[in-house]
């Protein structure tokens, strides 16, 4: 499970846009945030609320009142890395507050952390809220105390996460997600596209759309109109990829199901409208398998849906993850999968070894692999993915890209391509003409080097 940058904890000095010095008497909090950017959503939503009471935040252990640690989960390993959190967060401070989805737990958490303050589970704002105000009371001054236009963010100023629902409808034997976090809600679109447009308006040059299956956005509210700009707007996600193009800002699409009407935001790519780039988590590829995860469009022929992208818009990135290992996969169901992948030839590809989760259905299926088949399957499907990978980055060298800058020193900048989202995907080293440049800026480059991930540029 990836964890937030290593930045955002309480006690490497978090990169927040409300993190300015504290007044005099002002109640400090800390924040710890771990698991996807759907949890760095949720801890930008309760700090932006601790802001507007007054609150101040925290860059480190010692100068907080007490600390809230947003936890994941999904697997046991990243409950594991909770845990820990927990553990350091009461060591070094002792005040804690625990929420996310391993508060869903709360058994599990007292017994291995007695003296946490509260436990609430996923999403529980109030509850959270209430918690801070009984360890730390809040002392507001409403002269003062002002909320940044575009709220609290855990990111850089020049990105931003932009949560359009929350909670799933699938039943996937491996997850939990739906227990943890409930069905399918979808946010009103024009209240989306009021938020994109306050975070635009904040200098935010790139909007990372995301939610547990962004596919789906709006099927639970029947589509529902709503007001944005002066038009109804349908809570859709091609019309609401439409709409925020409007914004004139990168706009790249996070954990898109391959439904049918998928297709129908290729055209939209080409009008310069969303980033040529799909985040689909596509699992695995052996429809057997795909029938025991109980995954959404298990029949779908994705590798025609996928070629016939490439022939529309030949410079389509597309990431995706896979589970290797699955409960009952066979070498041939395996196999299946590394073929699959180097017909796919995806752009940008990550791999889980299996691992039981607690509440899954799947712990009950049978057939579970050892861990050493586990492990070989996993290195022999990143050798594929790598080999991919570096084939596609060495046939970018001498091309001209655009990429957004994300940091600057004085030995180059650090950029990324479209085909690259934030943390997750490859980079692009800038170590010529960089003089000047400033995160966030968008600028032309020539390729000159590649390696497995990532590449070499000058400013052009």
């Amino acid at each position: 499970m990836k964890l937030n940058p290593p930045e955002l904890r309480p006690d490497l000095a978090p990169r927040i846009n409300a993190a300015e010095p504290p007044r005099p008497g002002q109640p400090r909090v800390g924040m710890v945030s771990l698991g996807c950017p759907k949890a760095l959503v949720d801890s930008e939503r309760i700090l932006t609320r601790l802001r507007a009471e007054g609150y101040a935040l925290s860059p480190d252990y010692q100068g907080a009142g007490a600390v809230i640690v947003n936890t994941c989960g999904f697997l046991d390993s990243a409950k594991a890395e909770s845990l820990e959190a927990i553990g350091e967060a009461l060591t070094e401070n002792g005040r804690v507050i625990v929420t996310g989805c391993l508060g869903a737990d709360e058994g599990l958490i007292r017994e291995k952390h007695p003296k946490v303050l509260a436990v609430t589970g996923p999403q529980q704002y109030e509850a959270v809220l209430d918690a801070v105000h009984a360890a730390l009371p809040p002392a507001p001054d409403p002269f003062v105390d002002l909320i940044p236009a575009a709220g609290v963010r855990l990111t850089p100023r020049h990105y931003a996460y932009l949560k359009i629902s929350e909670g799933c409808d699938h039943k996937c034997r491996f997850c939990v997600i739906p227990a943890m976090r409930g069905p399918l809600r979808s946010r009103p679109a024009g209240a989306v596209l009021r938020e994109a447009e306050r975070l635009a308006e904040a200098g935010v040059k790139e909007l990372l759309v995301i939610s547990q299956d962004t596919s789906a956005y709006g099927k639970d509210i029947a589509y529902a109109e709503s007001p944005w700009r002066g038009a109804a707007r349908r809570a859709h996600i091609t019309d609401l990829a439409s709409a925020l193009g409007e914004l004139g800002i990168w706009v790249r699409l996070h954990y898109i199901y391959p439904y049918p009407h998928v297709d129908r935001l290729i055209p939209l790519m080409a009008e310069g409208k969303v980033l040529p780039y799909l985040d689909i988590p596509f699992q695995h590829s052996h429809p057997d398998v795909l029938k025991r995860m109980a995954r959404p469009a298990a029949s779908a022929k994705t590798l025609d849906r996928i070629a016939a992208w490439r022939r529309e818009r030949p410079d389509i990135a597309l990431r995706s993850t896979f589970i290797v290992g699955y409960p009952g996969e066979t070498e041939a169901e395996f196999a299946h999968l590394l073929d699959w992948l180097r017909e796919a030839r995806l752009d940008r590809v990550g791999c889980f070894k299996y691992e039981n989760v607690a509440g899954a259905r799947a712990n009950a299926l049978e057939g579970h692999l050892p861990d050493e088949v586990k492990e070989e399957r996993y290195a022999r499907f990143m050798e594929v993915s790598q080999r991919i990978s570096e084939e596609k980055m060495a046939a970018r060298v001498g091309t001209r890209i655009e990429v957004i800058v994300d940091e600057v020193d004085d030995e180059g900048a650090v950029a990324r391509s479209k085909m690259d989202a934030p943390e997750i995907d490859g980079q692009v080293f800038i170590d010529e003409g960089f003089a000047g440049l400033a995160p966030g800026n968008i600028v032309e480059v020539t390729i000159e080097e590649a390696a497995e991930y990532d590449l070499w540029a000058r400013r052009t």
